[in-house]
């Protein structure tokens, strides 16, 4: 005889349903029943739907950034630009930082402070296509000792491999060796930037991971030949933090260099003067297409600074070139530096 097992653990009792929690229960079942109907077969764009029929449904949405402003006012009667003759390039850059109001005047103690060098190609430094070594060795030397610092970060996205452009221009030795720290690209390091009145980078990718909580950004490039735009100097260096397929803006380059200007509003600019690559840039590798001069430059208007580098740098006269219009037009600063700069011999 086989006898019956008893339930061990029931997980409830039953209870009797009436006619109205019938009904009830129904009508629910058939209103989750209908909404799901609704969900599957409603046309894309009707609220909730979840047809995905172009599969943009699916795609993630990226909320881009924004940059801060990191301008400082400067000391009332200070001019826009300053010039440093004479001497070591470590005398010319404090005396033209001095000129502009000093260095202490712009940078605070514990500041987070991010250099942009101009580290595009893997040069030697005595061919004048990328950022003076020595120059930034002294500018992160100042920033550490004279301004005391939080930290200096040096980055920029070369179009060659970065690897051998820091090492092969002498940038990673002379941030190393004065204590600052390199930051170098990989996939994981940009994010979607929004620049509000830029024509061709309003939403683009850019070198994020170095700015995260800086305080400070300072712009350092050497002043050469460039063969689309003429001339590459302080605005056209921050080209260097667009990430994705931006050699598409070749096509337009003085709006792209226009846009660069409002892109990022650093709080100075040092231009180095010291070797200057008069032809065959931006890449240069002919040291005979190198001049030496005797200046460098530091401002807090990149506009008129680059105007008076094309002029008496590269020795092109007033023909400036078309993205210093535009540059200006977008509010970046000013080409006519007539009244605005004091030169400083050493």
């Amino acid at each position: 005889m086989t006898q019956r097992k008893e339930i061990q653990h029931p997980e409830y009792v039953k209870a009797p349903m009436d006619r109205r929690t019938f009904i009830r229960r129904a009508a629910a079942a058939g209103g989750i029943a209908a909404g799901a109907g609704y969900l599957a077969r409603a046309p894309e764009h009707w609220p909730l739907s979840m047809r995905d029929e172009t599969g943009l449904l699916s795609k993630p949405v990226v909320k881009p950034f924004r940059l801060k402003d990191y301008r400082v006012e400067k000391p009332a009667l200070a001019p826009d630009v300053g010039i440093g003759r004479g001497g070591t390039p470590a005398q010319k850059l404090r005396a033209a930082l001095d000129a502009i109001g000093g260095i202490t005047h712009y940078i605070e103690p514990g500041d987070i402070v991010l250099i942009k060098p101009n580290v595009a190609f893997d040069r030697a430094p005595n061919l004048g296509a990328t950022s003076n070594p020595e120059l930034l060795k002294e500018l992160i030397h100042l920033l550490l000792v004279d301004c005391r610092v939080q930290e200096v970060r040096v980055a920029d996205n070369p179009i060659e491999s970065p690897p051998d452009c820091f090492a092969k221009s002498g940038i990673r030795r002379a941030a190393e060796e004065a204590g600052g720290r390199i930051y170098l690209p990989d996939s994981n390091a940009f994010k979607l930037l929004n620049t509000p009145g830029a024509k061709l980078i309003e939403n683009w990718w850019f070198f994020h991971r170095p700015f995260t909580n800086v305080d400070k950004v300072i712009g350092l490039s050497p002043v050469k030949d460039h063969n689309l735009c003429h001339a590459s100097m302080s605005l056209k260096n921050w080209y260097g933090l667009l990430g994705g397929t931006r050699n598409q803006f070749h096509q337009d380059i003085h709006e792209i260099v226009s846009d660069l200007s409002i892109m990022i509003r650093p709080t100075f600019t040092i231009l180095d003067g010291t070797h200057v690559l008069m032809q065959n840039g931006p890449t240069g590798g002919d040291p005979s297409n190198v001049k030496t001069a005797n200046a460098v430059l530091a401002a807090v208007d990149p506009v008129a600074c680059d105007a008076w580098a094309f002029e008496h740098l590269l020795e092109r006269g007033k023909d400036y070139p078309q993205y210093l219009y535009k540059a200006e037009e977008k509010g970046s600063g000013k080409i006519d530096w007539a009244g605005r700069v004091k030169e400083v011999q050493v």
